[in-house]
C-alpha cells in the first residue's frame, strides 16, 4: 500500500512539469535536483526510481503535468516527513538496524541478481539438482484428523472419551478450535513438511486407524491426531519440474560464492 503524501510545494511540480529554462545546458538540467527540501537535494535518480516504483515501471516523460506534480509533491512530503523523524530521533534503536538491514539485504540483492545474469545451469547440474531434491523429499503422504485444544487437561479429556468408544469426527465438531472442526478435523492428505515438527513426528509414529495415545504440543496448543490413510508417494517427473531447478542451482552457486567472500574477509566476532 502506497502512501499519499499532503501537498505541500505546488509550485515545484508545476516548474517541473514546464522543464528547463533556455539558459540552462542539457547537462546542469540532468544534475538539477528536482527539489530541495531544507537543504537535502531529492535527485533526478531518486525522482526516476520514485516514479518508477509509485507508476508501475512508467518514466516521468510518461505522466501528464498534473500526475508529475502530484508525485513530486508525495516525495517532499516524504522527505520533510522523514527530516522531522530524525528530529524527533525515531529512527534509534530498532528503527534504525531495520533501515540498515534493509540497505545490506537490497545490496546483497544487487549481487545476486549480477551474479546469477545470463546463468544458464547445465542438464547435468539440473539433474544432480532434481536428485537431491528427490532424495531429501518425503517417502509418505499421510491423511489424518486432530482435535486441537488450548490445554493439556482437556486434550486428556477428549483422549479418555476416545479410549471409551467416543467418535472421533464428532468430538472434533465439538471441540477443536482448528478451522478443520467443521470437517470432524480432517485434514486431507499432506507431507510431513507441511506439518510444524511435533505433529509430523507424531503422525508418522502412528498406525493407520489409530490416535495418540498421549497429547501432542505444538506452538498452536495441544493436538489429538488421528491417522486415517497413508500412501507412498509419486516424485514428479523431472521434466515437469526442470524449469524450477535453474534458480534452485543458481541460488546455491551464489551461497558458495558469499561463503568465499566470508572466508576473504576480515571478520572478528564476539559471539
Amino acid at each position: 500500500m502506497k502512501p499519499t503524501y499532503i501537498l505541500l510545494v505546488s509550485t515545484l511540480g508545476m516548474l517541473l512539469a514546464v522543464g528547463c529554462t533556455k539558459a540552462e545546458t542539457p547537462e546542469t538540467a540532468a544534475d538539477k535536483p528536482v527539489a530541495v527540501v531544507n537543504g537535502s537535494p531529492i535527485s533526478r535518480e531518486v525522482w526516476n526510481l520514485y516514479i518508477k516504483t509509485r507508476h508501475a515501471g512508467k518514466t516521468p516523460g510518461d505522466l501528464t503535468a498534473e500526475e508529475q506534480n502530484e508525485a513530486l509533491e508525495e516525495l517532499i512530503g516524504m522527505y520533510a516527513g522523514s527530516q522531522e523523524a530524525d528530529k524527533q530521533k525515531l529512527g534509534e534503536g530498532e528503527p534504525k538496524a531495520r533501515l540498515e538491514l534493509v540497505g545490506k539485504s537490497a545490496m546483497a540483492e544487487l549481487l545476486y541478481k549480477k551474479f546469477t545474469e545470463g546463468a544458464e545451469p547445465t542438464e547435468e547440474e539440473l539433474k544432480a539438482e532434481y536428485d537431491a531434491r528427490i532424495a531429501e523429499a518425503p517417502k509418505e503422504e499421510f491423511h489424518a484428523r486432530h482435535i486441537l485444544v488450548d490445554d493439556e487437561a482437556k486434550a486428556k479429556e477428549l483422549i479418555a472419551k476416545l479410549d471409551g468408544g467416543a467418535n472421533f469426527e464428532q468430538l472434533a465438531k465439538d471441540n477443536s478450535k482448528d478451522s478443520s472442526s467443521a470437517e470432524g478435523g480432517d485434514l486431507g492428505w499432506f507431507n510431513p513438511n507441511q506439518m510444524v515438527k511435533p505433529f509430523s513426528d507424531a503422525v508418522q509414529q502412528l498406525e493407520v486407524g489409530k490416535y495418540t495415545a498421549a497429547p501432542v504440543q505444538s506452538e498452536f496448543g495441544w493436538h489429538v491426531i488421528k491417522l486415517e490413510e497413508k500412501r507412498a508417494t509419486t516424485p514428479p517427473p523431472y521434466d515437469a519440474v526442470k524449469a524450477q531447478l535453474g534458480p534452485l542451482v543458481n541460488q546455491k552457486k551464489f551461497e558458495a560464492y558469499l561463503k568465499d567472500l566470508v572466508k576473504a574477509a576480515k571478520v572478528e566476532r564476539s559471539l
